[in-house]
Order: C-alpha cells, then structure tokens, then sequence
C-alpha cells in the first residue's frame, strides 16, 4: 500500500512513471546504491524522528549523520528516531521505504543540505525496492518540504559546532 500512496502522490507531479522498481531490496543505502549501481551518499535517506510531541522526516545523504548539536540547536530538541513500530502508523511508509511522498497528513519534511553536493538523488518511493531519481530542487519541491537545513555532519567532517 505504501508504494501505491507514494506512486498516486508523485502522479500529482507527473512522477509516477519515474519511479525505478527492482528484484532486490533497496531497504538500507548500501543495499539501495547496489541496486542502483551510484554512490551510497547519492541515496537520499529518509529518518523518522520525533521532535517534541511531533514527527518530522529529515532526508539527508545517505554517507550524512545527525550532528546531534546541530540538531538540537534547530529543532530546540535532541533527535530521536521513532521506533520501528511508530514509523509504519506515524509516517505512512514502513521501514526499508520510508520516503518523503504520501505521508500522513501533518507530518512536517526537511532536507539536509548535505544533499545539495549531487546533481540528482535517489529517494525510496514507499517499498523496499523501489527509488526515484531527482534533482535535490525537484525533491525539495515535490516533497513539499518546509526547508533546507544544517543538522548533519558527513564522513570525516569537523564534529565542532
């Protein structure tokens, strides 16, 4: 169902036919990069997170980490990543497809800069094994998403704040 939600959202773009099915799981970056055959940090990863009494998905590259200061400092609350139970009810999508693309209503989306290095980006579509590729301005304009933010730090990046 949830890939029928996020097929029916991206209609709405014209996006529906864009979105690339596989024989394998794309549920982790390691395993969606193989799939796709790019570099994992183009996979655009989606996180659960809790942020007070609310949810939010924060979309970031799939090499980027919470910089938990950062975070905090942003969204005036430490990050914490909504159980594997909560995802499928709160969000919409279960883990392994979580996207930013027919959630639940009120579900507020960022992305991290950390996306802007690449021409274009490869988000899940709502399953396991399926993604679609698209320019981080498409995926910022198609994910509906509030903003662009600076809460993740990336591979061998300075941690000081």
């Amino acid at each position: 169902m949830s890939l029928e939600n996020a097929r029916a959202y991206l209609a709405k773009f014209g996006l529906d036919g864009q979105i690339r099915s596989f024989s394998v799981s794309s549920a982790t970056v390691p395993l969606a990069a193989a799939a796709l055959g790019v570099e994992e940090a183009r996979i655009a990863k989606t996180l659960s997170l809790h942020v007070g009494t609310e949810q939010i998905l924060l979309v970031c590259a799939g090499d980027a980490r919470i910089h938990n200061q950062k975070f905090k400092f942003r969204f005036s609350a430490k990050p914490r990543m909504l159980s594997p139970d909560e995802v499928g009810t709160l969000i919409g999508h279960e883990i392994g497809g979580v996207c930013p693309f027919g959630v639940r209503d009120g579900v507020r989306i960022y992305l991290d800069d950390s996306l802007l290095r690449f021409e274009s980006v490869f988000p899940a579509c709502g399953e396991a094994n399926n993604a679609i590729e698209l320019s981080p301005n498409e995926l910022f304009r198609v994910s509906g998403a509030l903003e662009w933010v600076d809460v993740c730090k990336l591979p061998g990046e300075d941690t000081a704040f």
